[in-house]
């Protein structure tokens, strides 16, 4: 038996892709390696089912189970969890090591702390673990011009610490590997690429009545466009609604996301170009498989990513994808999305209007779709992590 120590904070805390992705790994380890005992890390859990997103209601009755436990921050560390989270929780992972050694040997247990995020704790390396981080993406290197210096110089740091001290670096893509050796100059015979899957709620049969429900619930037209995704510049709203103008796209377009400063230039920018724009905050996920369903097409103009995963939970329910050239669109996208220039209103226009005019193409894309998702299951995605830890 193996003990795996797990950063879950965001697996707590985060309803975006990094919780998501946190989420579904422990789901995943939980599911297909249950002989193991986890131990869930987070500054913060009441064990109340609240806490969680709507996604991760599975966890609750996960964590009453003897092989999965919650570590939390105790004494004076519990007035400042982020520091414990940062260095304070490597004592308690010591302890735990040493309670399952011996007299002779405290440290014989065999165990694994697990960075989901792109971090891990300092002084990890004395705990006795093996040491594995998921990096997800460099794109506050890439982009400087998105993040604060301090932002940027704190995650330089962090990111730079884990690529150093990990034993394991699990790149989600081939893109996040490429870019971690080039800015950080991480070593490449510890990263190995494990793409990540989606919640399989979308993999699910969605019926009409469902559809037509969750359009009635947030106020939708029969037919839209949709784009899913934090409303900020990396995302490319601003440049998909100039691209629907530059072809007279007239269907509405619906975005899903935050609440923003930019959603509102965006909406702005849609009532100037004649485009129309819904915009839709707080939408329940379990609302997310019909939405995706119900949509014309699945528009994720973004620059750049790490992964993309609505690319993929698009592709799961049958919406033909438009996504943007270079990243690592390509890689979750494959055959199946159609591409353009994320730099060029026209570009993203005129391959929109390809997918909306063109049956053929627009069929193509919906059964390439199912086929390329069938490269990211759980069984897939399960395998190739437990194959690389254990």
């Amino acid at each position: 038996m193996t003990t795996i120590y797990i950063d879950a904070k965001r697996a707590f805390l985060n309803r975006r892709g990094l919780g998501n992705y946190s989420r579904d790994v422990i789901r995943l380890l939980t599911t297909y390696a249950p002989q193991n005992q986890y131990c869930l890390l987070t500054p913060r859990y009441n064990g109340n089912a609240d806490l969680f997103p709507n996604d991760c209601a599975w966890i609750n009755t996960a964590l009453p189970k003897s092989r999965c436990n919650v570590l939390q921050p105790k004494g004076l560390w519990r007035l400042c969890p982020s520091l414990w989270r940062t260095y304070g929780c490597t004592e308690a992972i010591r302890q735990l090591n040493q309670q399952n050694g011996d007299s002779n040997n405290p440290i014989t247990a065999q165990s694994i702390y697990w960075g989901l995020s792109g971090e891990v704790p300092y002084g990890i390396r004395k705990t006795g673990c093996k040491v594995v981080v998921t990096m997800h993406d460099c794109i506050f290197m890439r982009y400087p011009n998105l993040y604060s210096p301090t932002y940027r110089a704190l995650f330089a740091r962090k990111v730079q610490y884990a690529c150093r001290v990990a034993d394991l670096i699990i790149a989600i893509s081939e893109q996040t590997k490429q870019d971690l050796i080039a800015f950080f100059h991480a070593d490449e015979k510890k990263i190995r690429v494990v793409y990540q899957g989606c919640n399989n709620r979308f993999r699910e049969p969605i019926t009409e009545a469902q559809i037509h429900q969750a359009k009635s619930r947030y106020d939708l037209p029969e037919r839209y466009l949709l784009d899913v995704g934090a409303i900020e510049p990396r995302k490319n709203l601003m440049n998909l609604i100039r691209g629907m103008a530059s072809e007279e796209i007239k269907l509405p377009l619906v975005a899903i996301g935050g609440k923003s400063a930019y959603a509102e230039q965006c909406r702005q920018e849609a009532e100037r170009s004649g485009v129309r724009i819904l915009l839709r905050h707080n939408v329940d996920f379990n609302d997310f498989p019909a939405l995706y369903k119900g949509a014309e097409v699945m528009c994720y103009p973004s620059i750049f990513e790490g992964f993309g995963i609505p690319i993929l939970e698009a592709m799961c329910v049958g919406t033909p994808v438009l996504t943007s050239t270079g990243s690592c669109f390509a890689e979750t996208g494959g055959e199946a999305a159609l591409y353009a220039n994320p730099d060029s209103p026209q570009e993203i226009g005129k391959q929109l209007k390809r997918v909306l005019t063109d049956n053929v193409l627009r069929a193509k894309m919906v059964a390439k779709g199912y086929e390329q998702a069938e490269k990211f299951t759980d069984e897939r995605v399960a395998q190739n992590l437990t194959d690389l830890l254990f």
